[in-house]
């Protein structure tokens, strides 16, 4: 054993790899399978065969094209619905744009003799109470209404109570700038405009910058105009569910809102406040033709 080498140091002939069949390890070759004979399985796809047809896809059943109809017609539904209500809604902004010169404003003067002895800041309290109630009673009504056995009704009832918590908000936004001092300038029509931009808006008037007091509606304002109404029209759906409580959410509802509206207008007329003693004499405010009977909610009115 002298001289030999070792067992485990010896070398092997390194081999080929068996690369194996060409489809894989586990599929038999194409020598291994044989003829396919007359009448036995074949492994090729069924849809080349002659034999073995592939049949034709079944038609939609009739319940799928009816709901595929269905589909469509409602899609049309909706959007003509939506043509709709957005041309009602156009109408409803123009009645309230109509209405805006028929408020009757107060004017500092006429408010000062009406409550005597109270301050600014007391005196915005109790117009912004009075419209608050003023509102609420609105509301109430509609939401009674909501109670009728009468839904054909509720959009016109709907459409007053927009218009008429837009017409008592006009008027305290007016008597805000009166009290403040920050009377806009120009003759009823600039002044009404200025007010719908102002309620529109949900701002005071910067009495400083004519460009927050446009001469004349313009595009971009009735499309302002629009959205509120919009926005109050679905804040105000509530109202109009048949339950017992319709009225009492109808008031409280508008209350609230009147409320956040005086906050914020308030909020913009203390930065450009103008004291009573600096004001200069300011001509009385001239009546419209045509004025509009609003409920002030003040006491004694």
């Amino acid at each position: 054993m002298t001289g030999s080498t070792p067992p485990w140091k010896r070398r092997f002939s390194k081999r080929g790899a068996d690369q194996g069949p060409s489809d894989g390890p586990y599929r038999a070759r194409d020598d291994e399978r044989g003829p396919t004979l007359p009448g036995t399985a074949s492994l090729e796809p069924a849809a080349d065969r002659a034999d073995h047809p592939v049949p034709e896809p079944a038609p939609a059943p009739a319940a799928r094209r009816r709901a595929a109809v269905l589909r469509d017609r409602a899609t049309e539904g909706v959007r003509k619905g939506g043509d709709r209500a957005r041309s009602a809604l156009a109408h409803l902004a123009d009645h309230v744009i109509d209405i805006a010169p028929r408020v009757p404003v107060r004017d500092l003067a006429a408010l000062r003799r009406q409550f005597p002895g109270l301050g600014p800041e007391e005196l915005a309290d109790r117009l912004v109470a009075g419209a608050t109630r003023a509102t609420a009673t609105v509301g109430a009504g509609v939401g009674a209404a909501a109670m009728l056995p009468v839904p054909p009704a509720m959009p016109t009832e709907l459409a007053a109570e927009v218009t008429g918590v837009a017409a008592i908000e006009l008027k305290l936004i007016a008597e805000l700038h009166e009290v403040y001092g920050v009377r806009p300038p120009g003759g009823l029509g600039r002044r009404s405009t200025a007010y719908l931009n102002s309620w529109s808006d949900e701002r005071g008037i910067d009495v400083t910058e004519p460009s927050t007091f446009g001469t004349a509606l313009n595009g971009h304002m009735k499309r302002q105009l629009r959205q509120q109404i919009m926005k109050r029209m679905v804040r105000n759906l509530p109202n109009l569910m048949p339950f017992m409580v319709g009225a009492a959410v109808g008031a409280v509802m508008n209350r609230r809102d009147t409320r956040k509206l005086a906050e914020r207008i308030r909020a913009d007329l203390r930065r450009i406040q103008v004291p009573w003693e600096a004001l200069p004499e300011l001509p009385a405010l001239e009546a419209p033709e045509d004025a509009l009977e609003l409920e002030t909610g003040e006491d004694g009115r």
